[in-house]
């Protein structure tokens, strides 16, 4: 382990992406309860990645232009999903003093399908954990396993920062009711873009 590995994975992990939009706006919306779920489901979604790569999956993506496109698209799918929702219902991205409990288990699903749904994260492993394995390491692949976990345990400290964050300005945006309709309609959008995103890229 390296301090460039981690000063490496924390830039990365900083970078805002649909984990840290979701992280957001459940915080915004739920509270520091119910942001940290969501930063547990976006890194738990992960794992699959980090168990791909290692396995050598990510290379059949990487090979098979109708694997990623499948997996590509699926992740699109879910994304304007995420934002249909987020736009045409009001009452459940409501901010309010008191809230009813969200349940956990679909917090933590949600966050789970979303990076789960993204085949750049098995694509991303692939090519960033190697750079950080000394070549004269005996068995690459339990220490590729410790640096991901590494990064896993990142992911949930930034994302916690974020949720926590979003959470503390829920009073500001509680006082300004009016604030409530711009925020739903930029995430709606911003998960939107995500999905475009995604839907045009290259490999």
């Amino acid at each position: 382990m390296t301090i460039e590995y981690l000063i490496t994975s924390i830039i990365v992990i900083l970078l805002p992406g649909t984990g840290v939009l979701y992280t957001l706006a459940v915080g915004l919306n739920a509270g520091t309860r119910a942001s940290i779920l969501a930063a547990l489901g976006c890194t738990l979604g992960i794992l699959p990645h980090i168990i791909a790569s290692i396995a050598g999956l990510a290379a059949l993506l990487h090979a098979s232009a109708l694997a990623f496109q499948v997996i590509k698209y699926l992740g699109v799918a879910y994304l304007i999903y995420m934002a249909w929702n987020v736009l045409r219902n009001a009452e459940a991205f409501a901010i309010a003093e008191s809230q009813p409990p969200v349940p956990a288990l679909r917090v933590i699903a949600t966050g789970v399908l979303l990076n789960t749904l993204n085949p750049k994260l098995s694509l991303f492993f692939l090519a960033f954990l190697p750079q950080f394995v000394p070549a004269a390491t005996p068995s690459p692949t339990p220490f590729m396993l410790a640096l991901a976990l590494v990064f896993m345990a990142l992911t949930f400290i930034v994302f916690v920062l974020y949720g926590v964050f979003a959470s503390v300005a829920r009073r500001h945006v509680i006082a300004k009711p009016g604030v409530t309709i711009w925020l739903r309609r930029g995430f709606a959008g911003a998960f939107g873009l995500m999905g475009l995103r995604l839907a045009l890229s290259a490999r």
